[in-house]
């Protein structure tokens, strides 16, 4: 079985790491590359850099952001936000990303999806898709989580499978930030439905929740935000946790 991953994800607005609830109220905290290197230094295993007003204002990802960080840190990164273009990818990926995840672009153009795979590796390739329950589905958002598309979220992710995608990052839009856990029953018919590794996001609040999003949901990696920034437990807690549960994780 391969090992769990824990990932801090940094949400970034306006060069700052913020968190809300809901995708909503904002609160700030602290600076991307220094939090980037103090996660790196305390037993990530990836980070994930999210320009999350990217989309919505149409510009292009934080490049001097991910330079800077990718000079202080090595382990893998991975940036999104406003990546639309090949060219995006290529200029992430020269500053240092290993990996850029595509969300509201994959679902304006499916065939950008499958150029970018095809051109830089599945391997680099992440399909980041926000999720909401609609009564006993779960639709897609763009733009952020501002734009419901109708979308079958669990159609969608197979399809991103099928462009070529290396991963797939799923966030539950109703759990993000709320500290409930994450949405289980979504995340266990991703698991089912897809062959590539998925990555948990949107709900963490205590221990248990990374243990129940891997027992129960079947994710193979698990990505949390405010539980790490405002030092409530340690990546290092987590581990600990999960290795007493018999849950292989990676303590290099």
């Amino acid at each position: 079985m391969l090992k769990i991953r824990i990932i801090p994800c940094l949400d970034v607005k306006d060069g700052r790491v913020v968190k809300g609830i809901n995708f909503l109220n904002l609160k700030d905290a602290g600076d991307p590359v220094e939090q980037a290197q103090y996660y790196s230094k305390n037993g990530a295993d990836e980070i994930c850099f999210l320009d999350i007003n990217a989309s919505i204002e149409n510009r292009s990802t934080m490049i001097g952001v991910v330079r800077k960080t990718a000079e202080k840190v090595f382990i893998p990164l991975t940036v999104g936000g406003g990546v639309s273009s090949i060219n995006n990818i290529r200029s992430l990926l020269n500053a240092g990303a290993d990996k850029v995840s595509i969300n509201t672009a994959a679902i304006l153009n499916e065939k950008f999806v499958y150029e970018a795979s095809q051109r830089f590796g599945s391997q680099c390739i992440v399909g980041a898709v926000d999720a909401k329950k609609d009564d006993n589905d779960w639709i897609v958002y763009s733009h952020g989580g501002t734009k419901k598309t109708g979308i079958n979220a669990i159609k969608w992710m197979r399809k991103l499978e099928d462009l070529g995608v290396g991963e797939i990052l799923l966030t539950s839009m109703d759990k993000d930030g709320t500290k409930e856990g994450f949405d289980l029953r979504l995340l266990k018919k991703a698991s089912e439905a897809l062959s590539i590794p998925l990555i948990a996001s949107g709900g963490v609040g205590k221990l248990s929740h990374f243990k129940d999003g891997v027992i129960l949901g079947k994710a193979n990696a698990l990505l949390a935000a405010s539980v790490f920034h405002f030092g409530e437990v340690s990546i290092q807690d987590v581990k600990d946790y999960l290795s007493k549960a018999e849950i292989s994780v990676r303590n290099d």
